[in-house]
């Protein structure tokens, strides 16, 4: 299977493992909540054009290991899934409007690790074979 994407412009593989909980990590993701803000954060990358490669609504965090477009900052993937989710939740749900009274479901900040299938090592190895060109002159190096 080819990893690559493809927009109008680019090719693309681009991953990353995202990380977030609740505020006080209290345990409030369980039965209907938990499977609706499953369903909140799929309906919320089908928007963004962002593929869930694999993913985990424990009872008191998020992890997701997405592949997402360039033209997309991790920033703002946070910021529409977090956001959209947390008000969705608090309206639909009156228990989780008490507890989190002050409007705020997910704790503040967020993990966020890129993921890749290159090595530091494949791509020393890459960039030490391109600096020579072919006709034999020396390539520019940014050190």
């Amino acid at each position: 299977m080819n990893k690559n994407r493809k927009g109008s412009h680019s090719v693309y593989s681009l991953q990353v493992h995202l990380v977030w909980c609740t505020k006080y990590r209290y345990h409030v993701l369980e039965g209907e909540v938990q499977k609706r803000c499953r369903d909140l954060i799929k309906q919320g990358c089908d928007a963004l054009d962002v593929q869930i490669l694999k993913g985990v609504v424990s009872k008191d965090h998020i992890h997701l290991h997405l592949s997402y477009a360039p033209k997309l900052s991790i920033s703002e993937l946070i910021k529409r899934l977090k956001g959209r989710s947390s008000r969705k939740l608090l309206q639909e749900y009156p228990h989780l409007k008490k507890r989190y009274w002050g409007g705020h479901f997910w704790g503040i900040g967020y993990g966020c690790w890129s993921v890749g299938n290159l090595t530091d090592e494949l791509l020393q190895e890459y960039l030490d074979h391109d600096k020579e060109s072919p006709n034999g002159d020396e390539n520019f190096i940014l050190e």
